[in-house]
């Protein structure tokens, strides 16, 4: 399988994430990082000279929201700041494609 949808962001599973913070591995010692282009967060994180850690805006076990309109309430109370980038947009925007790589360098389709 090809990965040649360039428009959409890319979210690579990399096992036995070590030298990072136990909050940031999974359970079963995976790390996933998104790649994306973005016109919001790749500056910010070029300016601070290193990437950015975030969550999807759900509460886990929940749908992530397609909009910022149709982020739960409950979710925006909890953060310290939200930024005003793509708050305007009302059509849904793709999820990243997720990949899992294996130890042998193959890898596996998480998301489409």
């Amino acid at each position: 399988m090809t990965l040649s949808n360039s428009a959409s962001p890319l979210t690579i599973v990399y096992p036995e994430a070590r030298n990072l913070s136990k909050k940031l591995i999974s359970k079963d010692g995976t790390i996933a990082i998104r790649i994306a282009k973005d016109r919001f967060a790749g500056p910010v994180s070029h300016h601070l000279g290193r990437p950015l850690v975030s969550t999807s805006a759900n509460i886990s076990g929940m749908p992530t929201a397609p909009t910022f309109g149709m982020i739960s309430p409950e979710v925006i109370s909890k953060v310290d700041y939200v930024v005003k980038h793509f708050r305007e947009k009302t059509h849904a925007m793709k999820p990243s494609t997720v990949i899992r790589l294996e130890d042998d360098g193959r890898f596996t389709v998480l998301r489409p």
